[in-house]
């Protein structure tokens, strides 16, 4: 299952893990976050131990979102070493996310 990043926990979750990192930035009121969710639960158990794949609630956990510019959303970024290194803002094919991923494997 897809961890649940938060304001609290991004830190440690993204910013100092040493795998490579993708954030769904998401919330529920939003159609095509609904349409990502479960492409990306797919994706947390086909990379669990490889890479971390974690879901943020905008409405929640508003610091972040603002911080990397998250405008619209779904957006997904990816980080590595603690910097961003890809975006994708708005729906994609699964294999979108996976090749971003596996780019940085």
């Amino acid at each position: 299952m897809a961890l649940e990043i938060t304001d609290a926990n991004f830190e440690e979750a993204v910013l100092q893990s040493d795998k490579p990192v993708l954030v769904d930035f998401w919330a529920a009121w939003c159609g095509p976050c609904r349409m990502v969710g479960p492409v990306i639960e797919e994706i947390s158990k086909e990379y669990e131990g490889k890479a971390v794949v974690g879901k943020l609630d905008v409405d929640a956990n508003q610091e972040f979102a603002a911080k990397y510019g998250v405008r619209n959303i779904p957006t997904v970024l990816m980080f590595k070493g603690g910097e961003v290194v890809g975006r994708q803002v708005g729906v994609a094919p699964k294999n979108v996310y996976t090749e971003a991923i596996d780019g940085l494997l």
